[in-house]
C-alpha cells in the first residue's frame, strides 16, 4: 500500500505541477500558442481556470472521491483534445503531441492508484 501511495502522489504531483503553468494564461507565449492551435482566447482562459480547479481537487485529500473523479475526466478530455489539436494543425508529434500522451499516461497512473487506495480504505 505504501508503494501505491508513493505512485499516486508522484503522478498526481507531476500533473499538478504542469497544471500550475495555467497561471501564465495571459502571457504572450500562451496567447500565441492558442492562436497556433486555432483555439479562441476565451476557451484558453476557461481551460486554464479548469486546470487550477482540477489541481486543487486532486491534491487536497479531504475532497470527496466523486469530485476527484470529475477532475480526472476533465484532465483526460483536456489531454486528448490537446493531442487532437496539435495533430489537426500539423504540429510535430515530438515534442507537442508526446507531452499530451505522457501527461495522459501519468493521469491514468494517478487514477488507477487512486482507486487502489480507495479500495484499500473500504477493506
Amino acid at each position: 500500500m505504501k508503494t501505491t501511495k508513493i505512485i499516486y502522489w508522484i503522478s498526481t504531483g507531476i500533473i499538478c505541477l504542469f497544471s500550475l503553468g495555467a497561471i501564465q494564461m495571459n502571457s504572450q507565449m500562451a496567447i500565441e500558442g492558442l492562436k497556433n492551435l486555432l483555439i479562441p482566447r476565451y476557451l484558453g482562459i476557461e481551460v486554464s481556470i479548469g486546470q487550477l480547479i482540477g489541481c486543487v481537487l486532486l491534491i487536497i485529500p479531504a475532497i470527496p472521491a466523486r469530485f476527484k473523479e470529475w477532475a480526472y475526466v476533465g484532465y483526460g478530455i483536456m489531454y486528448i483534445t490537446a493531442l487532437n489539436a496539435h495533430i489537426a494543425v500539423g504540429d510535430a508529434f515530438i515534442p507537442f503531441g508526446i507531452m499530451a500522451v505522457i501527461l495522459f499516461g501519468l493521469l491514468l497512473t494517478s487514477y488507477i492508484s487512486f482507486h487502489k487506495l480507495q479500495e484499500a480504505k473500504k477493506s
